[in-house]
């Protein structure tokens, strides 16, 4: 009896001591949490007054005579370009430019640049604007801005150069991957209204929808295309090639519009408030048909969201070339009427877990870009060369009916001799006619 009353003091005298010891612990960690933050805080005060310090030393002995103002602009445009590629801060003008760019129309060359291993490069021309005209290429290096080289400029500061009044000239000079020297490219700006959506079909089966940017337009005027051909159409191409992205939620619905269900996107960043996941559902879904996505090294952000999730789902083929590898979110800040900050503050993260940033998506099947060489032998015979050979229905009295030339003028069609300059577009064509006779087994 005595030995367990022994042991149940013991026993009390253990939990005792493991209530002072845990009480201690405790006690413990909440010092050191407050000496933790109490540090955080006096290293955060002196920061900050480095910074009070060496703004006032240079408002006071710059050359320049800069005021305040002009410092604290600097100063939040150099915090904000230092932390990535993308972030930047927002004056007045920039702010209204892309808010305009937003709505599908601003001033300017049509040229969308970001900056890769520290050079200013093109991601994209925007189809059918001057710079596409005048032959400028996506990963081209801009490397003088008429006479200015773009060595440790910033974004904002190369496309405030490039910007200006429509019909005024301006002189790129280009480093282009496989050209011998520096190219100069001349170019006359003008106003850009930028048709996102358009559609065409080939042989009259096969619904051809090219997105070159993603403004707010963009999945009700796909919607619109599907709906309008959807009594013909077989299949579709889905053309993503040389467009630089643009809303996320564009992309979300446009990508619902052909997968029913499952993760398309999701997003995480330093804060929890920030992770956000983006679903397919049944009800926004347009159609199921065999689909064939083109990209290439200009397809970046929202066109690597849609060619990646439906990669990743199984919906449809990626055809072209690797993306840009852009898979990063960025949202914009308001911090007055006038002004704000754009932040990276997550990454993208596709339907399969992987993310986008820096590793692009790669084609299911890769094909470059190029034309098809055409050579012509005299020595072939057809039936039409035969003296007595059988007319064809299509004939008549006065001659043949040439359809192809028939076609080449309707912007509604593909034509096939079209289809011989875009060996990517021929090989997609290829590949959705496959799936489509899958499809009908």
């Amino acid at each position: 009896m005595k030995n367990k009353k022994m042991m149940i003091a013991g026993f009390l005298s253990a939990i005792g001591l493991s209530l002072v010891l845990s009480t201690s612990l405790v006690a413990k960690s909440d010092t050191l949490s407050s000496t933790t933050e109490a540090t955080a805080e006096a290293s955060r005060l002196q920061s900050l007054a480095k910074f009070t310090k060496v703004l006032s030393i240079v408002e006071q002995y710059n050359v320049e005579g800069l005021g305040i103002d002009q410092l604290i602009d600097k100063s939040l445009q150099g915090l904000l370009s230092n932390l990535d590629a993308h972030s930047n801060y927002l004056d007045k003008k920039s702010f209204d430019s892309l808010k305009s760019q937003t709505d599908g129309e601003f001033g300017g060359l049509g040229i969308t640049v970001g900056m890769r291993d520290n050079a200013l490069t093109v991601i994209s021309p925007i189809e059918g604007t001057p710079a596409d005209k005048a032959g400028i290429k996506a990963g081209d290096i801009i490397f003088k801005i008429n006479d200015k080289a773009t060595l440790s400029m910033t974004i904002d500061d190369a496309v405030g150069l490039m910007r200006g009044t429509p019909k005024t000239p301006i002189d790129l000079t280009i480093v282009r991957k496989g050209a011998g020297e520096p190219l100069k490219i001349h170019i006359i700006r003008d106003i850009i209204t930028v048709e996102s959506v358009y559609a065409r079909t080939i042989d009259e089966n096969i619904l051809y929808i090219r997105v070159t940017s993603f403004d707010k337009k963009v999945a009700n005027d796909v919607k619109a295309a599907i709906k309008k051909h959807s009594t013909k159409s077989k299949g579709i191409i889905l053309d993503l090639r040389n467009n630089p992205g643009g809303l996320l939620d564009q992309a979300v619905e446009l990508t619902d519009l052909f997968v029913d269900e499952g993760v398309i996107v999701s997003q995480k960043g330093r804060n929890k408030s920030d992770d956000i996941t983006y679903s397919a559902t049944k009800k926004a879904t347009m159609t199921m048909l065999p689909l064939v996505v083109m990209v290439n090294e200009g397809s970046a952000s929202a066109s690597e969201i849609v060619s990646g999730a439906i990669q990743d789902l199984k919906r449809g083929i990626i055809v072209g070339t690797k993306t840009f590898g852009k898979g990063s979110v960025q949202v914009v800040m308001p911090i007055t009427d006038a002004e704000a900050i754009k932040l990276t503050i997550a990454r993208y993260y596709l339907p399969s877990g992987r993310t986008i940033q820096a590793v692009g998506v790669v084609p299911d099947i890769e094909v470059d870009a190029g034309e098809i060489k055409k050579h012509n032998n005299g020595f072939n015979i057809k039936e039409s060369d035969l003296k007595k050979h059988l007319e064809n229905d299509d004939q008549k009295a006065d001659g043949i009916v040439d359809v192809t030339e028939n076609n080449a003028t309707n912007k509604t069609i593909i034509t096939k001799e079209q289809l011989t300059k875009d060996i990517q577009l021929k090989e997609g064509v290829g590949i959705l006619k496959a799936l489509i006779i899958t499809k009908g087994k």
